[in-house]
């Protein structure tokens, strides 16, 4: 992931000779911290980087009831209150629609909103389908799903939505244009979180309770089979290949490794404290992996595993509460979610380093990335 002059650099850096005066010192670390800011700007000013104009980050903002847009191409960041307090966002592949999902907000004295969605007047979970050209200045789209919805990911045809519904157990299938629930579907006991297949026609989805991996059919909506993975599976992540699937085990601190074909656990890497998200890079060489930590105890580290060797090769310190993750469509960079914090660490992926990080709304969990639009 990164050479080893650039993680010689950033561990083994030489302390100052004794002989240094206190000032020329501390001229010596302006200079180098100088040095990494502008190789930082010049990396994020590269064709290859997502700085670029249309290249935007989204976050579901559970504590504030709002979804954050932080638009690459200047840093700008809008924040947008929504009806709903969003646990996790998606962009659909067209990158026209953003999705989020979770139980109405609550106003100041407690009251669900959301009443009026679609003729209901219950506080079951929400679909909410927003236009990403006017986020916030067009009304978004809101379906009623199951109860205590978690996550939620497009089909390759930005057509269908899938949604995990942590409360009663099943996954939810919503017809994006009609804006309709087309279908039920049974899991394991809380359904979490969920990725589809490269090829579009699994979706894989960790079940928090049971220990186990469900494998649903995309376009039968059956559950295929169930894996048992180890203790509380919180999300899944695909390797670009299809073949492999990486499942954070947030309570062991490892994330178990499965084989798409035989459908079985192959093995087990240790991280960090209490994973959460993870997510391969477009190459298929790494995963990064949140580790959140717990609330009494946040954590504020990203591992990153080696496909190759089922290695962990390095740990990078973001900020506390490190929960989702994001690769950018070009691998160049890193997307983390600090709930505590309520910022976005932009991870630079050839060095390892933290750019910078984003103010963004209360208790950012769920992100996602939409590359330039064409």
């Amino acid at each position: 992931m990164q050479s080893f002059a650039s993680k010689y650099l950033r561990n083994k850096t030489p302390a100052l000779p004794a002989h240094h005066g206190l000032f020329e010192q501390l001229g010596l670390l302006a200079l180098a911290a100088a040095a990494l800011m502008l190789s930082g700007v010049a990396a994020a000013q590269g064709q290859s980087s997502p700085w670029q104009q249309g290249a935007f980050v989204y976050t579901a903002d559970e504590h504030g009831s709002s979804i954050s847009a932080i638009d690459l191409a200047g840093g700008h960041v809008s924040t947008v209150p929504i009806s709903i307090s969003p646990h996790n966002v998606q962009i659909t592949a067209d990158g026209k629609r953003l999705l989020a999902v979770g139980e109405p907000a609550a106003d100041g004295h407690g009251h669900a909103h959301g009443g009026n969605a679609h003729g209901a007047n219950d506080a079951r979970g929400r679909l909410l389908i927003l236009d990403t050209t006017g986020l916030g200045a067009k009304p978004a789209t809101e379906i009623v799903v199951g109860d205590h919805p978690a996550h939620v990911i497009p089909d390759p045809r930005s057509e269908r939505a899938f949604v995990t519904n942590a409360g009663d157990n099943t996954v939810s299938v919503v017809d994006l244009a009609a804006g309709t629930l087309i279908a039920t579907i049974g899991t394991g006991r809380y359904p979490h979180g969920l990725r589809m297949s490269p090829n579009g026609r699994e979706v894989y989805v960790a079940n928090v309770q049971d220990g186990t991996v469900s494998v649903i059919d995309a376009d039968g909506f059956t559950e295929l089979a169930r894996i048992p993975v180890g203790t509380t599976p919180v999300q899944v992540g695909f390797t670009p290949d299809g073949t492999k699937v990486y499942v954070s085990l947030r309570d062991e601190n490892r994330v178990a490794v499965i084989d798409t074909a035989s459908r079985s656990l192959v093995g087990t890497i240790e991280v960090g404290r209490n994973p959460i998200q993870v997510y391969a890079t477009p190459d298929g060489r790494f995963v990064y992996v949140a580790n959140q930590g717990t609330d009494a105890e946040p954590a504020d580290t990203v591992s990153v595993i080696d496909v190759s060797s089922g290695m962990l090769v390095d740990t990078i310190r973001t900020g506390m509460g490190a929960h989702g993750v994001v690769v950018s469509s070009d691998g160049a960079w890193a997307f983390v979610t600090n709930i505590v914090e309520g910022t976005v660490s932009a991870i630079d992926a050839a060095t390892g380093e933290v750019v910078t990080n984003f103010s963004v709304g209360r208790g950012p969990n769920g992100i996602t990335y939409r590359p330039p639009q064409e």
